[in-house]
């Protein structure tokens, strides 16, 4: 089975559980939290996918960064994924929590890549016509590149919308190429 796959359906358990204790936000905070350490240290993250090194050292490790701080279904669900051998997937089981956690609360992610850094009245504006087109609260993320020239590149899920100047000289392109 794929490591998405397994990721998933712990993730999806992990969720179950966190609504059944009424502790979803809390949930979803830690695993934020747990998040945001295994990408800044990618030790971490090495560590737990070592085959050889021991679970009960991936256990004091995980207790020792996060033991005291986070919601006890997390240190127990980090208790059984280490126990089961699935310490290696610990950070995609969390990142696919939070793409769960983000379709039971019906949050939108749209990334904006545009020319020049978006005004914040831009970004407001974007979010509204996403929020029309999915019905769904929505976050914005954004990034520069320079090389758009001007206009900008929405992407939501599997959806792209190229409004920049350099889409629309490429595709003036492809059409004079055709002719």
């Amino acid at each position: 089975m794929s490591e998405f796959k397994v990721a998933s359906r712990y993730a999806k358990s992990l969720i179950d559980l966190a609504l059944e204790q009424n502790a979803l936000e809390d949930v979803k905070r830690d695993i934020e939290q747990f998040v945001a350490v295994a990408k800044a240290n990618t030790e971490l993250q090495a560590v737990l996918k070592n085959p050889i090194i021991k679970q009960d050292k991936k256990r004091n490790i995980l207790q020792a960064l996060f033991g005291a701080t986070i919601h006890p279904a997390i240190s127990a669900f980090f208790t059984i994924m280490v126990r089961k051998g699935r310490a290696g997937i610990l950070y995609a089981t969390a990142q696919e929590f939070i793409r769960e956690y983000n379709e039971v609360k019906n949050i939108v992610k749209a990334h904006v890549t545009s020319a020049e850094t978006l005004s914040d009245v831009s970004k407001k504006a974007i979010a509204a016509l996403v929020k029309q087109y999915t019905g769904g609260e929505v976050i914005i993320e954004s990034s520069v590149k320079p090389d758009l020239i001007g206009g900008f590149v929405l992407t939501v899920g599997d959806r792209q919308v190229d409004a920049s100047i350099s889409g629309r000289l490429n595709k003036l392109e492809k059409a004079l190429k055709v002719s």
